[in-house]
């Protein structure tokens, strides 16, 4: 009698050895590169947008991040519609368009901070907070639409503090005011800052010194 041969055991066509078939294994890895929680990585460009519209809905400055509205027309067609959806509203936070949007008011302005739909709700309110404070403090605390506009310039110069091309820079709001404060001293010129009005903040410390040191030498 003939022994019978082991022989190995014989795989369908397309089946792999170890359980499932080369199909299914295939399936399962392209589902898997799809995960759309394996996709999103950690990024530093945290803030798609910052505005701040006043109680009629209407543009007083505006930072866009991103080509997500690449046009004016489109960014103020999109401010309207937040201003729409969030002015009559006490919450704090809103989805609009795929995007996130945390905002506060304050007497006759709104104030916004825009980040992805998957962005961390908290790091945006950060910013939103730095940006109120911050401003608060420049405006000695009246934060409404006149006293904004005729500070304008610092405005835009607390805002770049805070973000700069979507990146978070700071959230403190002493550092902001403080590296504020420097900026404008150090280069008077560039933020529409004339030798009078630079005299007019520097002469008040000079008046207070004893008559010693205003007669030294120099």
């Amino acid at each position: 009698m003939q022994r019978a041969e082991a022989r190995p055991r014989q795989h369908p066509e397309g089946a792999a050895p170890g359980g499932g078939s080369g199909g299914d294994r295939a399936a399962a890895a392209a589902a898997g590169a799809m995960d759309p929680t394996r996709l999103l990585e950690p990024s530093l460009y945290t803030v798609k947008a910052i505005f701040i519209l006043d109680n009629d809905g209407q543009r007083l400055l505006a930072k866009y991040y991103d080509d997500t509205f690449p046009s004016t027309k489109e960014q103020k067609t999109f401010e309207r519609s937040v201003f729409d959806k969030t002015h009559k509203t006490d919450s704090e936070i809103a989805f609009l368009e795929g995007l996130t949007i945390v905002y506060k008011s304050s007497i006759d302005l709104f104030f916004y901070v825009v980040g992805s739909s998957q962005e961390n709700e908290l790091m945006l309110v950060a910013v939103l907070t730095c940006l109120f404070d911050s401003l608060s403090h420049m405006l000695r605390k009246n934060v409404e639409k006149r006293s904004l506009l005729d500070n304008l310039d610092g405005v835009f110069l607390v805002v770049d503090e805070i973000v700069d091309g979507g990146v978070i820079l700071e959230s403190d709001p002493q550092q902001v005011i403080q590296k504020v404060n420097f900026r404008t001293v150090s280069e008077p010129a560039a933020y529409g800052w004339t030798i009078a009005l630079c005299l007019s903040k520097a002469l008040p410390r000079f008046c207070n010194l004893p008559k010693s040191k205003l007669n030294g030498p120099y």
